[in-house]
């Protein structure tokens, strides 16, 4: 499900890095700041260019207890 900001907290994450401009031609390949990727939407929007869709990039990765584990013996910490 794609998560939706208000418009208070997107204005709170204007300077969070993390964000992609999609557009026909970069196909995500923009990556920055909200702000970067507001901006760049805004110039290609003065240029006549369709604006793009700006995506938070966002990656959720589970980590079980065994990994836990091999990363603690990979760090030389003790299990």
């Amino acid at each position: 499900m794609i998560k939706k900001y208000t418009d208070a907290e997107l204005a709170d994450r204007l300077q969070s890095p993390g964000w992609s401009l999609v557009t026909e031609d970069t196909d995500g390949k923009t990556v920055g700041t909200l702000e970067e990727m507001a901006k760049a939407t805004h110039e290609r929007q003065t240029k006549g260019e369709p604006p793009g869709l700006i995506q938070e990039l966002v990656t959720t990765v589970e980590v079980d207890m065994i990994q836990i584990e091999l990363l603690w013996n990979r760090l030389g910490l003790p299990v």
